[in-house]
């Protein structure tokens, strides 16, 4: 069945700062409201907006914060842990950069950084819960990326090895997921050992398909990998139940590709822009998920390298909005329908 994708809704943790009106979750929804958003995606790490510690233990509180957000017009699409989930699985290669992802208490202390990991991607599935969500999205972590491309070459078992460990990591995870009524969708994201259809199936393959794995789908990260990210709904549709809306570009030249050769975003040959600032088929993704019956939200994920965050969640909201195809309950051709039976079938099929 056919829906009308719910938008438009706005991730905000690209957004958070200390002046107004990024400063505090009232000033936040003020703002977006004013833009025409319907729904904030919230990211739980930051304690300003969300205390995610109370929403998982007190229903109470997710009522209350819910009632908040409601009086600027404005309901919670999903719950995100990206940061926490990355800290679920890291190679020791990246301790150091990943530990600014924990409080200080767990930094230089991978195993209890990543317990803490853990409890609080637990925490955000009740917290979900408690708010009436049945979907959360986070990130897989990733024990194998600095292998990603295989020279020297891999050793044999090391890629089934890598997700045979991921598994064991999340699968813990995924059942108390699956205990609340929570899907756990993946952000399939380069940087992470889940970060294209291959690796999907990989981590599918390794948790016996759970069934609480699911996708977030954002086209931006498919344009810098190369991916045909249209056929990618075509293949994974059943898996996809969230969707940031992220514009990208990709220039190679006679000096730069795929991997960008250490520059800064706005010099990479793929880089992220604005909405309609870059290359990415929009109608075509918004046809497609419509037409596989994505009931989701659209979520403006502002990342640009030239324009600011201002401008770009101003100019997200309308393009979301239009893109979104209102779904009739009547096919086009109804009015030269005629009514038939059996017989009338056989009569002209000639039978």
């Amino acid at each position: 069945m056919m829906n009308t994708i719910k938008g438009p809704a706005i991730f905000l943790a690209q957004f958070v700062g200390d002046k107004a009106p990024y400063n505090t979750l009232d000033n936040l929804c003020e703002w977006v409201a004013s833009l025409g958003y319907k729904a904030i995606q919230i990211p739980t790490w930051e304690s300003h907006l969300i205390d995610l510690e109370k929403a998982s233990t007190s229903k109470t509180y997710c009522d209350e914060l819910k009632g908040k957000i409601a009086s600027y017009g404005l309901e919670i699409s999903e719950l995100s842990t990206h940061l926490q989930g990355q800290l679920v699985a890291v190679n020791p290669a990246y301790d150091s950069m990943f530990d600014g992802f924990a409080p200080e208490a767990v930094r230089g202390n991978p195993a209890a950084r990543q317990k803490w990991a853990v409890k609080q991607v637990l925490m955000a599935a009740q917290a979900s819960n408690h708010l009436g969500l049945d979907v959360h999205v986070t990130f897989s972590g990733a024990l194998l990326w600095h292998t990603m491309y295989p020279w020297p070459q891999r050793p044999s078992g090391l890629v089934e090895m890598g997700f045979k460990e991921l598994a064991a990591r999340w699968v813990p995870i995924l059942n108390k997921f699956d205990e609340l009524g929570v899907d756990l969708c993946y952000e399939i994201h380069p940087g992470e050992d889940i970060h294209d259809g291959v690796t999907f199936e990989r981590f599918l393959d390794a948790a016996n398909h759970h069934k609480r794995i699911k996708m977030l789908y954002d086209p931006s990260h498919f344009i810098l990998q190369q991916l045909d990210y249209l056929a990618h709904i075509d293949i994974y549709h059943e898996y996809i139940r969230m969707f940031h809306v992220k514009d990208a570009e990709f220039l190679p030249d006679g000096r730069r590709g795929v991997y960008g050769g250490y520059e800064n975003w706005k010099d990479r040959a793929g880089r992220f822009r604005s909405l309609g600032d870059g290359q990415v088929d929009f109608k075509g993704i918004f046809s497609r998920l419509t037409k596989y019956g994505y009931d989701g939200w659209a979520v403006l994920e502002w990342e640009c390298c030239f324009k600011s965050q201002e401008q770009g969640a101003k100019e997200g909201a309308p393009f979301i909005k239009k893109h979104i195809i209102e779904v009739s309950g009547k096919a086009f051709d109804d009015f030269a329908g005629i009514d038939a039976d059996e017989a009338s079938n056989k009569k002209i099929l000639g039978i």
